[in-house]
């Protein structure tokens, strides 16, 4: 059977994960909350960022969607389009190395579900609405301290976790990817390369954060252009595989 009638059966998961992904980088890019706190901190872009439950509750109930923004709304879009891209590369990488792809999708659907729980966008949100429906002051006083709880337990562990375990799901796809490189051509050594890099950047911010703190967030930074331009060569190479393309060009 030839390999484009191996891949027909996956085209529309080969066009969904490829469109997911550049979504992803046109639209949800990761951090992006961040870069607009950074903006208001600045001056450049409102007022400050929120502190309080009060003023995160103002801001969500004046400005839902910077609200959502600034509590990483984005990166909640952005891990939710990864793990599509995940799924694709599943299919089209399956037959390279069918028991790693499995291990990096899994890495990648636990990492996701693990960050959709560590974030309290719409927790923070929920509460917000009650807030502002609250008809007491002690309904408003209730609604109150629960925020300030939410925000006292925000722990950047299971958000740390989530990374973690996509960035490793990355490590390993892309090794599949310069291993089919040798042999079926699904991708090609720039696509497996860059990878590689990219999310050894991130995997070595957990050990470099251990060392070194101080200087451990130039890694994700360092990163993210080699992390754009690889979710880039992996959508058109999915959009290839769905019109039958059978191997990447060097």
């Amino acid at each position: 059977m030839s390999q484009s009638a191996q891949n027909s059966g996956w085209r529309g998961l080969y066009i969904a994960g490829g469109a997911a992904i550049l979504i992803a980088v046109v639209v949800f890019r990761r951090h992006f909350g961040v870069e607009v706190a950074l903006l208001m901190d600045m001056g450049i872009v409102g007022a400050k960022p929120p502190v309080s439950a009060l003023d995160w509750f103002t801001l969500l109930q004046d400005n839902v969607v910077l609200g959502l923004i600034l509590l990483d709304l984005f990166d909640i879009v952005n891990y939710v389009l990864v793990g599509l891209m995940f799924l694709a590369l599943y299919g089209a990488l399956r037959r390279a190395n069918k028991s790693a792809m499995i291990v990096a999708t899994t890495c990648d659907l636990v990492g996701v579900a693990v960050y959709l729980a560590s974030n309290q966008a719409f927790a923070m949100l929920a509460l917000s609405n009650q807030y502002a429906a609250a008809t007491t002051e002690a309904q408003r006083a209730m609604f109150l301290a629960a925020g300030e709880a939410l925000l006292a337990i925000h722990n950047p562990g299971g958000i740390h976790l989530g990374l973690l375990l996509v960035a490793l799901a990355g490590l390993i796809a892309s090794l599949v990817m310069l291993q089919s490189s040798r042999r079926s051509g699904v991708f090609g050594k720039v696509t497996a390369t860059t990878g590689i890099v990219a999310n050894s950047l991130v995997l070595g911010y957990f050990i470099v954060m251990a060392l070194a703190p101080a200087i451990a967030p130039l890694f994700p930074s360092i990163s993210a252009p080699f992390r754009l331009i690889w979710y880039i060569l992996i959508a058109w190479r999915l959009f290839q595989l769905a019109r039958g393309v059978p191997e990447e060009q060097p």
